[in-house]
């Protein structure tokens, strides 16, 4: 197993064990904000490296959506909306591709990218990653308000763990 491997592996673990042991646990125990929910695990879709192959990214996601789904008894959302995660990285990554285009030996990180590519790349992806969650949470479009006000309260909070995690676990 080579070292690039081994490292999304590691990831993969430890972002599952974050999701389902610490940021799952702030969003319980503030009953009151059911509007605030901190989901820190996407970023696993979002750093995979650019030579992974679609099938592959999608299989992982859906891998990725299934383990937290265990722990959240939400019978496939999280699966779901990882799947729809990995699906579109593809697209967002070519609509804010730099002139210098993607070299497929490195993952899309704050180190390899700058700050202002991965915060765009990272707001698409997590912004859209929400969006879906919560609709097919709510599974209707009565509740748009509702999806809206969660996904962008939401966002807000988990990004700025993201920014946290790419800034203590991938420094340059």
């Amino acid at each position: 197993m080579n070292n690039v491997n081994l490292k999304n592996g590691l990831r993969f673990v430890l972002l599952v064990l974050l999701q389902i042991g610490v940021f799952k646990q702030i969003s319980m125990q503030m009953e009151y904000a059911t509007y605030f929910h901190l989901f820190i695990y996407p970023i696993f879709i979002f750093l995979l490296p650019f030579r992974y192959s679609k099938v592959l990214i999608i299989f992982l996601s859906f891998f990725l959506g299934l383990s937290v789904d265990v722990f959240y008894d939400s019978i496939g959302i999280h699966a779901a909306a990882c799947v729809f995660t990995a699906f579109i990285r593809p697209t967002v990554l070519e609509i804010i591709k730099p002139q210098s285009d993607y070299d497929v030996l490195l993952s899309p990180t704050i180190s390899n990218f700058g700050f202002l590519w991965f915060l765009t790349y990272a707001s698409i992806m997590l912004f859209a990653h929400l969006l879906f969650y919560f609709s097919v949470e709510a599974f209707t479009f009565v509740y748009i308000g509702q999806v809206l006000l969660k996904t962008i309260v939401s966002f807000i909070a988990s990004m700025l763990f993201i920014i946290m995690y790419q800034f203590i676990l991938n420094p340059k």
